[in-house]
């Protein structure tokens, strides 16, 4: 287990780390009166400045999408990087040596070398750029023209070329104040001074803040001396090839905006897919999609309703393709969202397809997803002869350890009746098999509805890093703050505005209160431990604003707001498996209500952002 950091050295980051110098490097920033700053929110798009900093306390916040924190979470969530990563980063960009307690963990560089290796790969980027225009390089434009990118799509993705010669990049860095052992260190050059990368096409690996971490390279000529095709930076200490996407860079913003990310297999097909208007397309770099990975683009999908999110992952029809998804299959309990596969039934890739068939047949292989489970429960029982009794019953203890482990069991039954249906049996024997596959999983038999009364799980106390409830937390910390700014909106929150247990629970506590005494904040108490707690913990948070009748109006819409959009993405959802011709006044009341409710998000968006 790695050690924790030396409390005085994360004080002294937070000191030296100015948050208007760090948040400035990402957001013009210009003076909004009052001692705070202004600028276009890096999380969501916005034309209108709603993101601001305030320099004496440290603190940024966005009206618009409601993120906010200090320096260190910011630099989280901008990097899409842990706590620790974020503090090393601050440390390295302050010149500051962190002191850790004893304990394991991986060998940390020594002060600045991160940032030195940032600003190396940031120069060798603009080198390599510049060298795709070179005689040299002919071999490389024609790759990109053959295969349907122009001028303006490298630069748009910063492909550049490797030189032939071996030692131009390490002879060009070293000009710029670079040692051989900062080089060698960032995978740019090797021990023996040869450039890591020699004749090879060049695309800059990114990080969701645009920092170089390093690169992928294509083989160009017959006479390369590296074998592999495609060749990838060394690990480093800012480049893990397990927990990089080539894309990010491009599509973070069109990720968090959509809730929905596109995993395709190459560096060309996420050229293509964008520029086909796949734009949250992204690519893993020299190594299969994983776990790592998957928990990077939940970071930044960053949604908690199974419903509203959406993973996509494209494969070929091939074998490989297959146990590929099956391999994300078994990482796919890393996903909040829903995860999906995108087949081209002619076997081509993105970039081969809209060569082929242009821009909207791309769109249209994403349009063709399906869901991941249904993927491969049809693949699982492909291989078993269905037309003999025993093949079907082999097919079926095959595939129902898959349906037994959907993570939401409210699609458990339908894909029983698919599986049922697939196979020619009864669902009920298939759904028997699924129930004894979920308790061979779990070493225990599968419950039964109780008799009994059960005694129910203590109710834990949320985590307050956790974005997903960062509205609902808000308006209870505003309401224990400040009770009075809320005279005239408490009555338009209902429990079911809460989704999170313990915040609905207070909530309700509050209202009864209210109800009950007409003062609930004189008149709070609470014998329940965790709510007890949850009560002196958001006493003490810090409020982003002075409390006033506005920001508690705020507060109140942007929690509604949340509501309305579950209920919104219910009735889509319902209105999907509606036929409008077999039942078309079931299907115009739906329609109708969900005219209504958009109506009420957008007077809602305008409340909860009204400053």
């Amino acid at each position: 287990m790695a050690g924790l950091i030396n409390e005085e050295d994360l004080a002294t980051v937070r000191e030296r780390s100015r948050i208007e110098e760090v948040v400035g490097s990402y957001v013009t920033l210009r003076n909004a009166g009052g001692g705070s700053l202004t600028g276009l929110c890096p999380f969501h798009e916005e034309k209108t400045p709603s993101f601001r900093v305030t320099p004496a306390r440290g603190f940024y916040h966005c009206f618009g999408c409601g993120e906010g924190g200090d320096v260190i979470s910011f630099v989280q969530k901008i990097n899409n990087v842990t706590f620790v990563e974020a503090v090393e980063w601050l440390a390295d960009r302050a010149g500051i040596h962190l002191r850790f307690t004893e304990g394991g963990g991986r060998d940390r560089p020594e002060p600045g070398l991160r940032l030195r290796i940032l600003e190396a790969n940031r120069e060798a980027a603009d080198f390599f750029a510049g060298q795709l225009g070179t005689p040299d390089a002919l071999a490389g434009r024609q790759f990109l023209d053959q295969r349907g990118f122009d001028r303006d799509a490298a630069a748009h993705f910063g492909v550049g070329f490797a030189p032939l010669g071996g030692k131009a990049l390490g002879a060009h860095l070293r000009a710029r104040g670079f040692t051989d052992a900062e080089l060698v260190r960032a995978g740019l050059i090797r021990e023996s001074g040869w450039d890591f990368f020699q004749a090879r096409l060049i695309w800059p690996i990114r990080d969701a803040g645009r920092s170089v971490l390093g690169f992928g390279a294509r083989r160009l000529f017959d006479d390369d001396r590296m074998p592999a095709k495609y060749l990838n930076t060394p690990e480093t200490p800012v480049y893990r090839k397990s927990q990089v996407l080539y894309g990010l860079d491009l599509a973070r913003t069109h990720i968090a905006k959509k809730n929905q990310a596109v995993i395709v297999e190459g560096y060309t097909d996420v050229m293509a897919a964008h520029l086909a208007g796949v734009d949250t397309a992204v690519a893993s770099c020299g190594t299969a999609f994983g776990d790592d990975h998957a928990r990077l683009l939940q970071r930044l999908i960053g949604t908690s309703d199974v419903q509203s999110g959406e993973v996509i992952f494209t494969f070929d029809g091939d074998a490989a393709g297959q146990a590929a998804a099956l391999k994300v299959f078994k990482g796919d309990q890393h996903f909040v969202s829903q995860t999906y596969v995108a087949i081209e039934p002619t076997g081509l890739d993105p970039c081969d397809l809209r060569l082929q068939s242009g821009d909207a047949a791309v769109r249209e292989l994403v349009g063709r997803r399906v869901p991941l489970y249904r993927f491969v429960m049809r693949n699982t029982i492909a291989g078993f002869d269905l037309d003999r009794v025993d093949g079907r019953f082999a097919a079926l203890r095959a595939a129902a350890p898959l349906v037994s482990s959907i993570r939401d069991a409210a699609l458990v039954p339908g894909y029983v009746r698919e599986l049922a249906q697939l196979l020619g049996m009864d669902p009920e024997e298939v759904r028997v098999e699924v129930k004894r596959a979920r308790g061979r999983r779990s070493a225990e038999p599968a419950p039964e509805p109780p008799r009994e009364p059960v005694e129910q799980p203590a109710m834990e106390l949320p985590d307050p890093r956790d974005r997903r409830w960062e509205a609902e937390r808000g308006t209870l910390r505003l309401l224990l703050r400040a009770p009075q700014a809320f005279t005239e909106t408490l009555g338009d929150l209902t429990p079911e505005d809460f989704v999170q247990p313990a915040y609905r629970a207070l909530f309700e506590r509050i209202q009864a209160t209210a109800d009950r005494t007409g003062d609930w904040a004189a008149g709070l108490a609470t014998d329940e431990p965790t709510l007890r707690q949850l009560v002196i913990t958001l006493a003490v948070e810090p409020v982003l604003r002075e409390p006033s009748a506005g920001y508690a109006a705020e507060y109140v819409a942007g929690v509604r707001l949340l509501s309305v959009a579950r209920r919104i993405e219910a009735l889509k959802s319902k209105l999907q498996r509606t036929n409008p011709v077999d039942d078309q006044p079931a299907y115009n009341r739906m329609f109708a209500t969900l005219v209504d409710l958009e109506a009420r998000r957008k007077e809602l968006l305008a409340q909860a952002t009204a400053s």
